[in-house]
């Protein structure tokens, strides 16, 4: 999965998630916090695969096992770029992968995603938007 994502090859990366999988966006600010399925999966990483869109590449990989066979836990660090603002960042990832027979079930994810709407330049927008939210 990083190496999809550091290679920009967004369009091949639904096919790691099982149909029915469930992605957590832990700390995104607004919403879809959820994706159910791979189908939703497909159209967001096909925004993210917009020519002008962001380019991330993963660094400082650890993966932690757990008691449970299923689970493991990815940390790793983006440097990122949004090609339409020039802008570069770099942030700490975590993200808890429940994987069974050889695709991605479940993910939870925590970004920072402050650092990323910084560097697109829509962090004013991020923050009036959180403002809004009951």
């Amino acid at each position: 999965m990083v190496r999809l994502i550091s290679a920009g090859k967004w369009s091949e990366l639904p096919e790691l998630y099982a149909q029915d999988a469930e992605v957590d966006i832990v700390f995104s600010p607004v919403p879809p916090r959820r994706i159910h399925g791979r189908e939703e999966l497909r159209k967001r990483f096909a925004a993210l695969g917009a020519d002008d869109a962001i380019r991330l590449h993963a660094e400082n990989i650890h993966l932690h096992g757990t008691d449970d066979p299923e689970v493991v836990i990815a940390e790793f660090d983006y440097e990122g770029l949004y090609p339409a603002t020039g802008r570069t960042f770099r942030t700490a990832n975590i993200q808890v992968l429940r994987v069974r027979d050889g695709l991605i079930v479940e993910t939870r994810d925590y970004h920072d995603h402050l650092a990323f709407a910084a560097a697109d330049g829509r962090a004013s927008q991020l923050l009036a938007a959180m403002d809004q939210q009951e």
